[in-house]
C-alpha cells in the first residue's frame, strides 16, 4: 500500500479515543472487495460455459483485477490527494458495488472483464488508504490491533468466499454470486456513511521515492521472490476447481466442502504464520513455499484421487498464510526508512503476480489440461522458496530491528 506520505508522522489528527464503528467500516469493505475479487476461482467453469469461452478465457478475469489494482494502489493516492477521504472510500465502495452489479448482468467476456477493471479500481485504491485511515481512527497505540480487526476481512472472505460462492452457484447459477457481493457493497456503504467522520487529506505522495528504492538490490530480490511465489500460488488457486472436476471428479457438494477447508486451513494458516514470521520472515516464506510445492507434486503425481486432493488442496491453504507477514516484514526490514513505499510497491507486486499466476496457468490449462495450474506452481513456488533461502534476511525481526 501506498498511504499518504505524511500518514505515519503526523499526529495532529490522531484521535484521543478510537473510532472503532468507523474501523468495523474498513474490515466490511475489506470482506467485500477480496470476496468479488475470488470469487471466479470458485464459479469458473460455470462462468466460462455460460460466457462460451474457455476456462482460460474465464481465469483472466482475475488477472484484469489484478493489473488494474497493481497500478491503481500507487497512482491513485497523487491522483485524489486533495479529496475528503471519506468521500474516496465512499467511491471506491460505489465502483465495488458497480463491479458486481455489471458482473451479474454481463452477457459476454468484455463486459466481465470491463466490471473487473472497475473492482481493480477499487481494490487497489482501497488497499493503498486503509493503513493510514487506521492510523487517524484510532490512538497511535491502538493502530496494530485497528489493522488486525481490518485484516480479518480478508481472513473472513478466504473462508466463506470460495465455498459459498461454489455452492451458490450450483444452486442459483454463478450470478448469483455476484449478486451476493453485491449485497455486502450495499451494507459497507451504509455503514461507512454511518460512522466515517471526515478526514481531509494532508501532505502528497511522492513516487519519486518508487525509482530510489527499486535501485536497493534488496528490494529488488524480494519483490521477485514476490513474483515467483505468488504467481505460483495463484496459478494453482485459480485454477483448482477444474481439477477437481476434471481430474478427480469430485460432486459440487465435495468441491464446495474441499474449498471451506481450503479457506479455514488459511484462516488458521494465518495465525500460523504470523507467528513464524515474528521469529524469521525468511523460515515463514521458506516453510510456505516448500509446503505449496510439495502438494502441488502430490497433486500432479495423484490428483485423481479425492483423498489426496482434499488433503493437498486443504493444505496448501495453510502454507499459503506465511506469506503475507512474511514478505510485509522482509521488506519493512529491507527498507526501514522508506516501509510506506516499499509497502506500496510490495501491493503491486502481489497484483501483478496474481495475474501473471491467472495467465500463466491459463495458458497451461487450455494446453495440457488442469493439471497445468499445479505443474505452474511447482515451478515457480520452488524459484521463489529458494531464492528466499538464498537470499533472505537471516536474523529474526527483534535481532534486526
Amino acid at each position: 500500500m501506498i498511504p499518504d506520505n505524511s500518514a505515519a508522522s503526523s499526529t495532529q489528527d490522531v484521535p484521543a479515543e478510537p473510532h472503532w464503528p468507523a474501523v468495523v467500516s474498513l474490515t466490511l469493505g475489506v470482506f467485500g472487495l477480496v470476496t468479488a475479487e475470488f470469487l471466479p476461482a470458485s464459479l469458473l467453469t460455470a462462468m466460462a460455459t455460460d460466457l462460451r469461452v474457455s476456462e482460460g478465457a474465464a481465469g483472466q478475469s482475475v488477472t484484469a483485477t489484478a493489473l488494474v489494482a497493481a497500478l491503481a494502489a500507487p497512482c491513485l493516492p497523487l491522483l485524489v490527494h486533495r479529496l475528503d477521504r471519506r468521500l474516496v472510500m465512499f467511491a471506491f465502495t460505489v465502483l465495488l458495488l458497480l463491479s458486481n452489479a455489471m458482473a451479474v448482468f454481463a452477457p459476454n467476456l468484455p463486459v466481465l472483464l470491463a466490471a473487473r477493471v472497475l473492482l481493480g479500481v477499487a481494490l487497489g485504491g482501497f488497499w493503498a488508504m486503509a493503513a493510514p485511515l487506521a492510523m487517524r481512527l484510532v490512538p497511535t497505540a491502538l493502530f496494530p490491533r485497528a489493522m488486525a480487526l481490518i485484516l480479518t476481512g480478508v481472513s473472513v472472505a478466504t473462508v466463506c468466499a470460495a465455498p459459498i460462492g461454489a455452492w451458490m452457484g450450483a444452486t442459483w447459477g454463478w450470478r448469483s454470486a455476484f449478486v451476493a457481493a453485491g449485497g455486502i457493497a450495499v451494507l459497507t456503504l451504509l455503514v461507512q456513511l454511518a460512522t466515517l467522520p471526515s478526514l481531509k487529506p494532508r501532505g502528497s505522495a511522492d513516487l519519486r521515492q518508487l525509482g530510489v528504492l527499486l535501485r536497493r538490490a534488496p528490494i529488488r530480490v524480494v519483490l521477485l521472490a514476490v513474483l515467483l511465489v505468488i504467481s505460483g500460488h495463484f496459478a494453482g488457486f485459480t485454477y483448482v476447481r477444474p481439477l477437481m472436476e476434471n481430474i478427480t471428479h469430485l460432486s459440487v457438494a465435495a468441491i464446495s466442502g474441499v474449498l471451506l477447508a481450503y479457506g479455514i486451513g488459511g484462516f488458521f494458516g494465518n495465525l500460523f504464520g504470523g507467528w513464524l514470521a515474528g521469529r524469521s520472515e525468511r523460515l515463514a516464506i521458506v516453510f510456505g513455499g516448500t509446503t505449496i510445492a510439495l502438494l502441488a507434486a502430490a497433486l500432479l503425481a495423484r490428483g485423481e484421487s479425492a483423498g489426496v486432493a482434499a488433503v493437498a488442496i486443504t493444505l496448501w491453504g495453510f502454507a499459503f498464510g506465511a506469506f503475507p507477514v512474511g514478505f510485509q516484514i522482509w521488506i519493512v526490514r529491507a527498507a526501514p526508512d522508506q516501509a510506506e513505499e516499499a509497502s506500496g510497491l510490495l501491493v503491486a507486486a502481489f497484483q501483478v503476480a496474481i495475474a501473471s499466476g491467472a495467465i500463466g496457468g491459463g495458458v497451461l490449462v487450455d494446453r495440457i489440461g488442469a493439471l497445468g495450474g499445479p505443474l505452474f506452481a511447482l515451478v515457480a513456488v520452488s524459484l521463489g522458496a529458494l531464492l528466499a533461502w538464498r537470499h533472505g534476511p537471516r536474523a529474526t525481526l527483534a535481532a534486526g530491528t
